[in-house]
């Protein structure tokens, strides 16, 4: 099965120069250094040339997430490509443009001239075919039913043809949204953006921060909360039938209330999508407060809302 969908709620940061290895370095969770470049439109895959990175307050709350590559140009140079939510791209490379400084670095948000889709496969990648001016970037593999399904981003420089293409099916992008959330790996959004520190959201358990790698914005909170174990939120899978989400709210930043502590919110909602497993269900990822988890129910909206079943989270949590 190949799927490739248009996503219209993704954007591109290039950030470019002498200095942008070092400048990212100072600035992300995770770090930047040692990335292999790679040239279109060959698949930037695996540790040595994917990261995933977030991007910290002062206060150590994530204001972005970004996947994050290194591409060589045909000019022989090289840019970094961040794979962001659109609502935050501009506001993003706005607020990291404040901190180049004296460096040799531009950051640039080209969301409105790049094209952005996500291909998916439960196949080979080797016959995915585009243009050489793409750059390309392999997420973490999604199993569903029983299949290993490949995620590609895709990300082209918009010509007139592509202006003017029909948009990819109403399924394709049903699928692509089904398996980033069922990934159980967050994408932050305008609606998340300064709500969670990294661990709220299991970014060290999918290899988004690297505790080695020195100074960057927040970076003292980050590492006093998974040193002293004051992690009490952690991100979860849940599903709802649909015939009882009614009108429900179900987007990211939607509160989650716990049946044993009604008076305030539990926890939000951090993506959800229709479950391509069971076209009967909507599928969540939910930050929610770990102490409430032995017992009682979660409730969407409210404390009478419709009631959220825990699922099973893909990778194991790192404990100290």
């Amino acid at each position: 099965m190949n799927s490739a969908a248009d996503l219209a709620d993704w954007g591109l940061i290039i950030v470019e120069g002498d200095d942008a290895a070092s400048f990212l370095q100072n600035q992300l969770t995770n770090s930047v250094l040692g990335l292999t470049a790679v040239a279109s439109p060959a698949i930037a895959s695996g540790p040595d040339a994917v990261r995933l990175v977030g991007y910290c307050s002062p206060k150590g709350r994530l204001i972005a997430s970004a996947w994050l590559g290194l591409f060589s140009k045909a000019d022989g140079t090289s840019c970094f490509g961040l794979f962001i939510s659109k609502d935050i791209a501009a506001s993003t490379a706005k607020r990291l443009g404040m901190f180049v400084l004296r460096s040799k670095v531009t950051v640039k948000d080209v969301t409105a001239s790049w094209k952005i889709t996500g291909y998916c496969t439960s196949g080979t990648l080797d016959t995915l075919e585009v243009d050489k001016t793409a750059i390309l970037l392999r997420l973490p593999d999604v199993m569903t039913a029983g299949v290993a399904m490949q995620r590609v981003l895709i990300a082209e420089p918009i010509t007139s043809d592509q202006a003017s293409a029909e948009a990819s099916s109403e399924d394709a992008q049903i699928l692509w949204r089904s398996l980033e959330v069922m990934s159980a790996i967050p994408r932050i959004v305008a609606a998340t953006q300064d709500q969670f520190v990294p661990q709220m959201v299991n970014f060290e358990s999918v290899y988004g921060v690297d505790f080695k790698k020195g100074c960057y914005p927040g970076q003292e909170i980050v590492a006093r909360s998974q040193y002293r174990g004051a992690i009490k939120r952690r991100l979860q899978l849940a599903h709802c039938p649909i015939d009882q989400l009614a009108n429900a709210p179900t987007g990211p930043g939607s509160e989650i209330f716990h049946a044993d502590d009604a008076g305030q919110p539990a926890g939000m909602v951090v993506l959800s999508a229709p479950s391509i497993a069971n076209a009967r269900r909507m599928d969540f990822q939910i930050e929610i407060k770990t102490e409430l988890q032995a017992g009682g129910t979660f409730h969407l909206g409210g404390p009478d809302g419709p009631i959220l079943m825990l699922d099973q989270l893909p990778y194991p949590l790192i404990t100290i």
